[in-house]
């Protein structure tokens, strides 16, 4: 994982990325779409349905993952198409201009896997987006994140560490495809010891790499939440890892990590044999957070205690992924004023043009967004359509 370009506390924000335009083809309800936007905030005002989130949808998927939604394919392409979905952007961004996007030909995304394209040449892996783009956001699907399940949390930390770790996502899969044979093995109540030995020195390998590249996030990300600099309108997150790989990755090198990790799997072969899968290892790890003025854990806090928290972090996070990207990333909104007073609102709009990046915005209430000055874009959402506004 790479580091910090700078001091926490001699913050100086790096370069924006900015999507100068955006078209949608057959993506949710937008049978096509092209609109421009500016420099400043991009504020989405209209009804519940209208279709703002799909909006801020198509730029999470120019990312790798599933996007905000964590949608299949299948679900993605707009009813009633006859082909699949597209979404492009034009961005200008530290390395200049470029054009990105991504898709698929088949409604249903059976006819290969998602696609993506970059300067018109297609590229054979999705993680080469983040070389031109980077993407953080915040959902009222989050909301639950300190009172949900742990598995909730583990898919919210890999997020964050994909950002600015793109091997994260290789190595979870490689874990989780590792998994799935010892879990059949198990099933299939398999004697042969080596079969079990094969796969478990994968799953030491990659889960001891998943580990170790979760606590370094932490670690970063622990340092940078203090420099923020909102004046306690967003309180600091305290931030630790609980698991049995967390813990003894943090004290010795990595390859005895994985020599005990490899142990803890083989003497563990009879108990999840009647467990019927895998008890051990990162995918069973939880991201403790609490708020640290309070020394409180997240899940006692109030509502709106939780969701302050849950804003910080996330902008202390926006601010960590362009230090160590070398470029600001875009950060995506989704009815994030209705939950927050005049005070926090003004806060979280100044925190933003701190950060220097690109913000997209929804709402129902367009009043909520009176205090971003004239530089926003703002666009009117109804029914799949997209009208631009005069900025208030």
């Amino acid at each position: 994982m790479p580091q910090p370009r700078s001091d926490p506390e001699q913050y100086e924000p790096p370069p924006r990325v900015i999507v100068r335009r955006l078209q949608l083809s057959n993506f949710r309800n937008y049978e096509q779409l092209d609109i421009h936007l500016g420099d400043g905030p991009v504020v989405l005002t209209g009804e519940n349905g209208a279709g703002k989130t799909n909006l801020l949808e198509a730029v999470s998927l120019l990312t790798p993952g599933r996007g905000l939604r964590r949608a299949v394919l299948a679900d993605i392409t707009r009813a009633g198409s006859t082909g699949g979905f597209a979404i492009h952007a034009s961005l200008d961004g530290p390395m200049g201009e470029a054009e990105i996007g991504t898709g698929t030909t088949s409604p249903d995304g059976t006819e290969g896997a998602r696609r993506v394209r970059i300067n018109g040449a297609n590229t054979r892996s999705v993680d080469a987006l983040l070389e031109w783009l980077r993407v953080v956001w915040i959902t009222p699907a989050m909301d639950g994140l300190f009172t949900g399940p742990a598995g909730d949390r583990r898919r919210f930390l890999d997020r964050l560490v994909l950002a600015i770790d793109p091997g994260h996502a290789r190595r979870a899969v490689d874990y989780e495809k590792a998994m799935r044979g010892r879990n059949r093995l198990l099933s299939d109540n398999a004697g042969d010891s080596a079969w079990f030995d094969s796969i478990e020195a994968t799953m030491a390998e990659t889960g001891t790499a998943i580990a170790a590249a979760r606590l370094e996030l932490v670690r970063l990300l622990v340092g940078t939440i203090g420099g923020i600099g909102d004046g306690g309108v967003f309180p600091a997150a305290s931030i630790t890892l609980a698991g049995t790989l967390e813990a003894i990755a943090g004290e010795m090198p990595a390859s005895d990590v994985e020599d005990q990790f490899r142990g803890i799997l083989r003497d563990a072969r009879h108990r999840d044999r009647a467990a019927g899968r895998t008890l051990e290892g990162p995918h069973r790890s939880d991201l403790l957070i609490r708020h640290a003025p309070k020394d409180m854990p997240a899940a006692q806090c109030s509502t709106g205690e939780q969701k302050a928290l849950l804003v910080g972090l996330i902008l202390a996070h926006a601010r960590l992924t362009g230090e160590m990207s070398g470029m600001a990333p875009v950060l995506l909104l989704d009815e994030i004023a209705a939950h927050l007073d005049a005070n926090r609102r003004r806060a979280l709009f100044d925190l933003i043009d701190g950060l220097n990046v690109q913000s997209f915005m929804t709402g129902t209430d367009r009043s909520l967004f009176s205090d971003i000055d004239a530089g926003g874009s703002f666009f009117s959402v109804s029914n799949g359509t997209v009208v631009a506004e005069d900025a208030p």
